[in-house]
C-alpha cells in the first residue's frame, strides 16, 4: 500500500469517525428532544380537554356521556375512545391499547405509548378522569393522536447527518489528497536523486522547501551527497593516479628489462660452462628476469583494461586450431578434445592468453591429467579446463579472478603474479563473453569460457 492511499484512508477514517460522532450524537440529541416535546404537548393537550368536561355528573356514565366525552377530547386530527364499568364508547380502534399500557392507566397514573396503526407512528396516551374529591370516577380516557410529522421531522434530520457526514467526507479526502501531494512532493523528490545518486551522477540534489522536518532530511541528503562526491572524486583521483603511476613504471622498466633480458639469453646459453654456483646463479637470473618481463607484460595489459584502451582484432578463425597452436607452442601436456570445423569471430590473441592461462593455472595448482574441451552450445563457443587436483575451496571461489590474489599465500613469487586469472576474465568480458570457475563432482577444478560466436555483441 503507497504512502499516498494511506495518507487517504487515514484522511477518510477521521472524517468518518468525527461525522458519526458530532452528526449523530446531534441527531440523536434532535430527535430526543422533538419527541419528548410532541409527547409532552399531546399528554398536556389531552389533559386539558378533559378538565374542560369537569365537573362531571353525579350519575355513573352511560354510553351517552362516554361517546360525549370521546368526541370533546378527540381534537380534529386524532381519535378517543372512553370507557367505564365495561362500557366502551368513541371513534378509536381499541386494539391499538397495549396491555401495559392499560395497566398504568388503571394504576390511576398518565401513560403514553407509540404504536404502529395504518402505515404509520401514532401516539396513545391514557389516564382516569377524576371526581371532585379527587378519587378516581372509574372512566378511563384514551386518545389516539397521529405521530407522522415528528417522525417526518426526525427522519429529515436523519438524512441531513447522512449529507453532513458524506460532505465531510469529501471534504476530508480533498484535503488528504492535497495534504498527501504536499508531503509527497519531496519524498518523490528524495527517491529520484536517491536513484540518481545509485545510478552514479553524484550530482543529484534535492530542492529544499521550507523549515519542516522533511526540508531538515533534504538538507542532511545534500550535505551526505556532497560529501559522497567529493570522497569520490578524491578515490577516482588518487585511482587515476595509481594507474598512471603503474602504467608509467610499467613502460619505463620494459626498455632495461629487454637489456636484461638479452643479457640473460647468453647467461643460459653458457650456463653449462660455469662452475657450480656461478651456473646456478645464472640460472637463477635468467628465471626471475623472465618472471619480470612476464608481470611487468601483465600490469600492462591491466592498464589497458582500466582506461579503456583495450580493443579486439577480431578476425574469422578456426578455434581448433588457435587452442591447438596455443597448447603446442607452450608445450602442455593435456588431453584435449577439439572438433574441426568450429568457426567463430574473434581476436586470436586474446583467446590465446586466455587459454594459456587457464591450462597454466591447471597445470601449476591442480593435478594431472588435464583436459581441454571444445564445444559449442546454441549460439555461443564453449571452452572448458578441467584437472584432477582437490579442486577449488569455497572460500577461493568468489576471488579466483580477482587480481594478485592466490589461495596459497606461502607460494612464492616464481609460481606466478595472481594476474593471468584476471586477465583472462577481462579478455572474456571484452568479447561479450563470460568466464566462470567452478569444481567438477568427481574433484578438480573446471573453468568454463563462453564466448559469443559472431564476436563482440
Amino acid at each position: 500500500m503507497t504512502l499516498r492511499l494511506r495518507l487517504l484512508l487515514a484522511f477518510a477514517f477521521l472524517s468518518v469517525v468525527t461525522a458519526v460522532a458530532v452528526a449523530g450524537a446531534g441527531y440523536v440529541r434532535a430527535r430526543d428532544a422533538i419527541v419528548q416535546r410532541a409527547q409532552d404537548n399531546a399528554v398536556i393537550e389531552t389533559t386539558t380537554r378533559i378538565e374542560q368536561l369537569y365537573p362531571l355528573p353525579a350519575r355513573p356514565p352511560d354510553a351517552l356521556a362516554l361517546e360525549r366525552i370521546a368526541g370533546k377530547v378527540s381534537g380534529r386530527e386524532g381519535s378517543a375512545l372512553a370507557q367505564a364499568n365495561g362500557v366502551s364508547a368513541g371513534s378509536m380502534d381499541s386494539s391499538v391499547i397495549t396491555p401495559e399500557l392499560r395497566s398504568l392507566v388503571s394504576a390511576g397514573r398518565v401513560g403514553w405509548q407509540r404504536v404502529p396503526y395504518g402505515g404509520g407512528v401514532w401516539l396513545v396516551v391514557g389516564m382516569q378522569m377524576r371526581v371532585s374529591g379527587g378519587g378516581s370516577s372509574g372512566i378511563e380516557v384514551y386518545v389516539l393522536r397521529p405521530f407522522t410529522s415528528e417522525i417526518q421531522v426526525v427522519g429529515e434530520l436523519a438524512r441531513n447527518a447522512w449529507l453532513i457526514g458524506g460532505a465531510g467526507l469529501v471534504l476530508a479526502l480533498a484535503m488528504g489528497f492535497l495534504a498527501a501531494r504536499g508531503v509527497l512532493r519531496p519524498v518523490r523528490d528524495l527517491r529520484m536523486a536517491a536513484w540518481r545518486l545509485g545510478q552514479g551522477d553524484l550530482t543529484a540534489r534535492v530542492p529544499v522547501r521550507g523549515r519542516d522536518e522533511l526540508a531538515s532530511v533534504a538538507t542532511t541528503f545534500n550535505s551526505t551527497a556532497a560529501s559522497l562526491e567529493h570522497h569520490v572524486g578524491e578515490l577516482r583521483r588518487m585511482e587515476a593516479d595509481a594507474r598512471r603511476f603503474v602504467a608509467d613504471v610499467s613502460h619505463e622498466l620494459r626498455t632495461p628489462l629487454a637489456a636484461m633480458t638479452a643479457v640473460t639469453d647468453v647467461l643460459d646459453a653458457e650456463t653449462a660452462a660455469l662452475p657450480g654456483v656461478a651456473g646456478q646463479a645464472a640460472r637463477l637470473v635468467n628465471r626471475e628476469t623472465q618472471n619480470l618481463t612476464r608481470l611487468v607484460n601483465d600490469l600492462i595489459e591491466v592498464t589497458r583494461f582500466d582506461s579503456g584502451t583495450a580493443a579486439l582484432a577480431l578476425d574469422d578463425v578456426d578455434v581448433a586450431e588457435v587452442v591447438s597452436r596455443t597448447l603446442r607452442m607452450r608445450g602442455f601436456e593435456v588431453t584435449a578434445t577439439l572438433p574441426s570445423g568450429v568457426r567463430a569471430r574473434l581476436d586470436p590473441r586474446r583467446l590465446d592468453v586466455i587459454v594459456a592461462n587457464l591450462v597454466g593455472n591447471a597445470l601449476r595448482h591442480g593435478a594431472p591429467p588435464v583436459s581441454v574441451r571444445l564445444s559449442v552450445v546454441e549460439s555461443s563457443l564453449v571452452i572448458e579446463v578441467a584437472d584432477s587436483g582437490p579442486g577449488l575451496p569455497e572460500d577461493v571461489l568468489p576471488h579466483v579472478f580477482a587480481r594478485f590474489y592466490k589461495a596459497d599465500s606461502a607460494r612464492g613469487r616464481s609460481e606466478g603474479s595472481g594476474l593471468g586469472l584476471a586477465i583472462a576474465w577481462e579478455n572474456a568480458r571484452l568479447h561479450g563473453g563470460t568466464l566462470i570457475a567452478a569444481n567438477r563432482p568427481g574433484g578438480g577444478a573446471l573453468f568454463t569460457l563462453r564466448l559469443p560466436l559472431e564476436g563482440e555483441r
